[in-house]
């Protein structure tokens, strides 16, 4: 029997569109061209370089067309790829500490305009490093805002405040150096409340410090709780055996998920940044 020429046919499959979905039919391409009977090395080759371009090319271009750093920032960014992190094991409890770490001027932006887009005045940042992410959000902040960065290493935490004293947006940061958990309970003893949120520690205490967070009144009801590496390399959806932060990632992102008092959106930039907000109300 012949198919009914009026018929609606069924719906093709979008092709892609995104940098990443392209980068994925490059890469099934080349997938079926190395497994075909009749494989074109020269073929491949186009391939790979046309799929190296494009991954490539993507976070350089987004460092161009992000309005730039200040030098404060600029400066922050030299002095900690300039010092010998290798000599500090982690001081606190901390994790041995390295450069990447640093937040980087794409980051640093969407942070000051989180800042502007939330109108914040009161920002807490769980994890400061050397502090190049607490300086960019107090850029951001009126003159009387502030930012409370609680950072486990002595070290780190004295390394940032050196910084701070030599810009004109530092004296906008207070720094409380010890452990996060018990540093959150004692903001809210004190009873303080916070706009904006951005945690970027270890990845163990991700879950604890937005329970914390959301369970004893540290965000204000119309509030924003940021949370850095929440694609921890790629390891939650890609890795068999993932190192022990891709396992506490993809534990911390599978229980924001399913918590009915938020709501919340991953961001596919860096290392992957998640924006979560308050639905109920305590």
């Amino acid at each position: 029997m012949s198919a009914d020429p009026d018929a609606p046919s069924a719906p093709s499959a979008p092709r892609p569109v995104t940098p990443m979905g392209i980068l994925v039919g490059k890469l099934a391409d080349l997938v079926d061209l190395l497994d075909g009977p009749d494989r074109d090395d020269a073929a491949v080759r186009r391939g790979i370089r046309d799929a190296y371009d494009l991954a490539a090319g993507l976070d350089p271009y987004l460092g161009r067309c992000t309005t730039p750093e200040s030098s404060a920032l600029r400066s922050r960014a030299a002095a900690t790829a300039a010092h010998d992190w290798s000599r500090h094991a982690g001081s606190g409890g901390a994790a041995p500490l390295e450069q990447e770490m640093l937040s980087g001027h794409v980051e640093g932006q969407l942070l000051k305009m989180l800042v502007h887009a939330t109108r914040a005045r009161r920002v807490l940042e769980v994890g400061m490093f050397t502090g190049y992410s607490a300086l960019a959000m107090a850029e951001a902040l009126p003159e009387d805002g502030r930012v409370v960065a609680c950072e486990v290493d002595a070290h780190a935490a004295e390394f940032a405040e050196r910084c701070f004293r030599a810009t004109d947006r530092g004296h906008r940061i207070d720094i409380h150096v010890g452990p996060a958990a018990a540093t959150l309970a004692e903001l809210a003893t004190v009873g303080e409340v916070f706009d904006l949120v951005f945690i970027d520690a270890d990845k163990g205490g991700y879950l604890g410090y937005v329970t914390a967070v959301l369970d004893d009144g540290l965000l204000a009801p119309h509030g924003l709780i940021c949370v850095d590496n929440t694609l921890m390399q790629g390891q939650p959806w890609t890795c068999d055996e993932p190192a022990a932060n891709g396992v506490a990632i993809a534990a911390f992102n599978e229980a924001v998920a399913t918590d009915p008092r938020v709501e919340q959106v991953v961001i596919p930039l860096r290392d992957g940044l998640t924006l979560i907000r308050r639905v109920d109300r305590p």
